[in-house]
């Protein structure tokens, strides 16, 4: 049990190092980049499907609720910045991670 509770404890909190690197490598526009709109875009929207799946389980955990509508608020930005910016890039994107606009 107390193992479990680490692991969800772990899952709220931030991706795990691994996986954050693979979604890095799999996403950024060069050697080093972390910080790009398509990194960040893929980054929170990992987070935004665990914490989803956190939420159907307790839904009377409001806090954690908050922290994702801010989390899709953030993505919302970045991809209407995309968008904005690089279109060919922001199509690629949203069809590379399953998103709906």
């Amino acid at each position: 049990e107390q193992d479990e509770r680490i692991c969800w404890i772990e899952r709220l909190m931030a991706l795990a190092t691994e996986t954050k690197q693979q979604l890095i490598s799999e996403h950024r526009r060069k050697d080093g980049d972390t910080g790009s709109p398509e990194v960040q875009i893929a980054v929170l929207t990992r987070r935004i499907a665990d914490l989803t799946e956190h939420v159907r389980e307790h839904k009377h955990d409001y806090a954690s609720r908050r922290g994702l509508l801010m989390m899709v608020g953030k993505r919302s930005r970045l991809l209407r910045y995309l968008a904005r910016t690089n279109r060919e890039t922001y199509q690629a994107l949203i069809k590379r991670l399953g998103l709906r606009k």
